[in-house]
């Protein structure tokens, strides 16, 4: 099969994460200086040093002038239309030369010259764009250990992902998979994670570390600091001491913590306290409310005693009816100012909202033909889920769902209007949450929520890679970048929809063509025929 691993790619350099120091400024100086006369000209201008340019001379006499090899081409993807994310117009007739993982030359197809024997892909009337970015997947929670790499990984690579932010697994499990894919033993996406949620008693999904007080919350953060993660994500149940314990520790350790706003905590005070992302809009609509604090009150009312099941969907149906009717439109506007203000990123993952969350009989994916990529144990948990959303809920339970769906939808076209970042993602595999598809769904429902194609685009590219600190090698197309590639059939610029005409993805510099692909995806549905393991403990959300 493509994705094991006898065809993966040779070993992936090492990234600089999130949470990493910075390297010297003079081993970067040295590294990137040239034994050129022009080139030590140069280097002079631009730091207008003397110091700068006798450092420079005195390097070079002692380790001498020679030049250093040309890269050796790997691939050259001519006559393409690249579409960079950077927001500049597509470059048409433009050739891209690949030298093992890195991109080494981006320009006009007439000025390139390609050097004999460098294998060539002719991109002529196709358009190329950056690697895609799904800021919202669980690669560990459709059991392991097959279900990531047999399941998950092959369908996000066949769909053009090439970075991933893990938002809760276990960090064993994890940082296995993060090893097999820079051995180049596994065929796999880039890895960012924060390991187990930290969450309130009782936790509301696994893998959870439970703390209650200010002391737990900040001991928890320690250790999963200890264990090298990417940032800290919080969980639904937390109290406000611990939540803030775990804000203050973060910041002490300089790591960021994402997540869910927690129930008790309000969105404005997650984002004041320095929360870096918020997942799902989580707290959002509430945070809108004319009767923010009443309606918060009422969500831990408990249900009066032997309530039917019937008689608590109308109590929710009813708080959900107030939610919408108190919305004001100038506490939105505060919010919003306030999150681009603290720079604290969203992605709304419209994929779980509409077709679980807020799930309608219309927007039911259990007849999707994608479902024949499901395992069938997994298919049979998704189907457990998704009649519990539609269980004891009628045709005023939808109307009101779909309702919160279009305001979502139109809070996040205000987020991008006031310049905050927006970076698409999904939740998969939750049910009716398809991994690697569902990220292309994902756009759209950006695209509705008033987000230009390009804004859209970034959103799952540049945005991501901003936010992750590796926009110098990743998120968008140039010189100096991985080479993290997706070539399209049609421009994705006139209809967001093209971003799913994948005629070709570049990993790292490896070219996975249509038939290597399709291979992929077969090698899935097989897997998805015959595989009954058992469940990991983990839920997505």
């Amino acid at each position: 099969m493509t994705h094991t691993a006898a065809s993966a790619t040779q070993p992936a350099p090492s990234v600089t994460r999130t949470n990493a120091r910075n390297s010297n400024p003079f081993s970067r100086l040295l590294h990137n200086s040239r034994c050129t006369a022009g080139s030590g000209v140069a280097l002079a201008t631009r730091h207008s040093s003397l110091a700068t340019l006798l450092l420079f001379l005195a390097v070079s006499s002692i380790s001498g002038c020679s030049p250093e090899p040309k890269p050796t081409i790997t691939l050259a993807i001519t006559h393409a239309t690249v579409i960079d994310a950077t927001g500049a117009p597509p470059q048409p007739d433009t050739t891209v030369l690949i030298a093992g993982w890195s991109i080494i030359a981006v320009g006009p197809s007439r000025f390139i010259a390609i050097p004999r024997r460098a294998p060539v892909l002719d991109a002529t009337g196709k358009f190329l764009i950056p690697g895609l970015v799904d800021s919202h997947v669980h690669l560990t929670a459709a059991a392991e250990p097959t279900g990531s790499r047999q399941f998950i990984i092959p369908l996000l690579i066949a769909n053009g992902i090439t970075t991933v932010r893990d938002m809760g697994g276990k960090v064993e499990y994890l940082t296995q998979l993060r090893s097999e894919i820079s051995k180049g033993k596994l065929l796999g996406p880039q890895i960012f994670f924060p390991g187990p949620y930290l969450d309130g008693e009782p936790p509301s999904f696994l893998p959870s570390i439970t703390v209650k007080t200010a002391s737990e919350a900040r001991a928890a953060v320690d250790q999963l600091f200890s264990q090298d993660v990417d940032f800290i994500k919080v969980q639904s149940a937390l109290s406000r001491e611990a939540f803030f314990a775990i804000a203050e520790e973060s910041k002490a350790r300089h790591i960021r913590f994402l997540g869910h706003v927690p129930d008790r905590v309000s969105a404005l005070e997650a984002s004041n306290a320095g929360q870096a992302s918020i997942e799902h809009l989580t707290g959002i609509l509430l945070a809108c409310s004319a009767k923010e604090d009443e309606l918060r009150q009422q969500q831990f009312a408990p249900n009066p005693p032997n309530a039917t099941p019937e008689q608590s969907a109308a109590r929710q149906r009813a708080w959900q009816r107030q939610l919408l009717d108190s919305y004001s439109a100038a506490k939105a506007d505060a919010l919003i100012q306030a999150f681009v203000r603290n720079g604290t990123a969203q992605v709304p993952t419209f994929p779980i909202l509409v077709h679980l969350a807020f799930m309608t009989p219309k927007t039911n994916l259990q007849n999707d033909p994608r479902m024949k990529f499901v395992p069938q144990q997994e298919r049979k948990i998704w189907q457990v889920g998704i009649q519990g959303v539609l269980a004891h809920s009628g045709p005023e339970d939808f109307a009101l769902r779909e309702e919160i769906v279009k305001r979502s939808l139109e809070i996040v076209g205000k987020m991008q209007q006031a310049g905050e970042r927006i970076m698409a993602g999904t939740d998969t595999p939750a049910p009716n949450v398809f991994p690697g598809s569902s990220l292309h769904e994902d756009l759209v429902y950006l695209v509705q929520a008033g987000l230009t194609p390009m804004q859209a685009l970034q959103a799952a590219t540049k945005n991501p890679a901003e936010f992750l600190n590796q926009l110098d090698t990743h998120g968008t197309i140039a010189p100096g970048k991985f080479a993290d590639l997706v070539l399209l059939d049609a421009n994705p610029l006139t209809d967001i929809h093209n971003t799913q005409a994948i005629r070709a993805v570049v990993l790292r510099g490896h070219l996975l063509d249509r038939p290597a692909l399709d291979a992929l995806l077969t090698s899935v549905e097989h897997f998805a025929a015959t595989h009954w393991g058992s469940h990991a403990l983990t839920t997505p959300r």
